[in-house]
């Protein structure tokens, strides 16, 4: 889902653009980030959330809601990024790198949807060849804990 986000950083550097393809035409007539945020929370129903390079993530989302002045709850979260890093050996584990060494190489990566999907492959992946059937198991697997947003 896009969304329109708050301002000063409703700007749209060429570069950014030139990663994930969005103009701010996309965004115009989209919800605003703080409409969509409690929509979000919503969605996850207080699971742990998954992301590579989950750091960056829960930074933006931290700093974003501060900005607008949201209360985000004390979310937890687990990074693919880093059990990646204790399950395979590969020369690089952005997230395209770990998807192509899966099998899953047909995806554009940089929208946020299909990435969203090479993580939860990933993790799949992960945990079959852990031989794990939880993600409790693949977090002790993989030497990981869930972190808390707040500490």
């Amino acid at each position: 889902m896009l969304f329109r986000p708050p301002s000063p950083h409703n700007w749209f550097h060429p570069g950014n653009i030139q990663v994930h393809g969005i103009q701010p035409e996309d965004v115009a007539d989209a919800p605003s980030f703080e409409e969509v945020l409690p929509e979000l929370l919503l969605f996850t129903e207080g699971q742990p959330l998954i992301a590579h390079n989950a750091s960056f993530d829960m930074g933006v989302l931290t700093k974003s809601a501060e900005h607008v002045g949201f209360d985000l709850p004390n979310l937890s979260y687990a990074c693919s990024l880093k059990m990646a890093r204790k399950t395979y050996n590969l020369d690089s584990y952005r997230l395209n790198a770990v998807a192509y060494a899966i099998g899953h190489e047909e995806f554009q990566h940089h929208d946020a949807l299909a990435d969203s999907d090479a993580c939860a492959r990933i993790v799949i992946h992960m945990a079959n060849r852990h031989e794990v059937e939880d993600f409790t198991e693949l977090l002790e697997r993989t030497n990981q804990r869930l972190q808390q947003l707040f500490v």
